[in-house]
């Protein structure tokens, strides 16, 4: 198992698994638990993306090593991932801010669709880590664009 991927997908897990404990402390209205936790899972989604950005800027990103006859069901699924991913990620800023900034009432609207689609992140890129790691051996480490275009 390569470790910075294995890392860095340990985190997201992490993140993902904290935000379901932070649904359970908010339903049970434990406000400090709930904010506690979300901090932590905020914390473990950006040590995630240190990682991860790190690891791109330094090293490269893996190309996909699979059979080539599924290779363009992956990038698809890459894709989907990556969109939401981003989406998740300024989902996660904006549901945080309101927080801080004591603006509950927005905060308890977002909060929960930002949470699904953590949640989805989460599942999506733990299958990104198996197809590239675990399920096929990884193709070719190298820039970004050519591991999600293949050029």
């Amino acid at each position: 198992m390569p470790l910075l991927p294995t890392f860095s997908t340990f985190f997201i897990v992490l993140s993902a698994i904290l935000v379901a404990i932070g649904w359970v402390f908010i339903a049970r209205n434990r406000f400090k638990a709930h904010k506690v936790t979300m901090i932590m899972a905020a914390v473990s989604a950006l040590l995630f993306f240190i990682i991860y950005a790190s690891r791109t800027i330094f090293i490269g990103n893996t190309s996909f090593g699979g059979p080539q006859d599924i290779k363009i069901y992956y990038t698809i699924f890459l894709i989907f991932h990556i969109i939401l991913a981003t989406t998740g990620a300024v989902f996660g800023i904006v549901t945080l801010t309101l927080a801080f900034k004591r603006k509950i009432r927005k905060h308890r609207k977002i909060g929960p669709v930002t949470s699904i689609i953590w949640f989805f992140t989460a599942i999506t890129g733990v299958a990104v880590y198996l197809l590239l790691y675990i399920i096929y051996d990884g193709g070719e480490t190298t820039s970004m664009i050519k591991a999600i275009l293949g050029f």
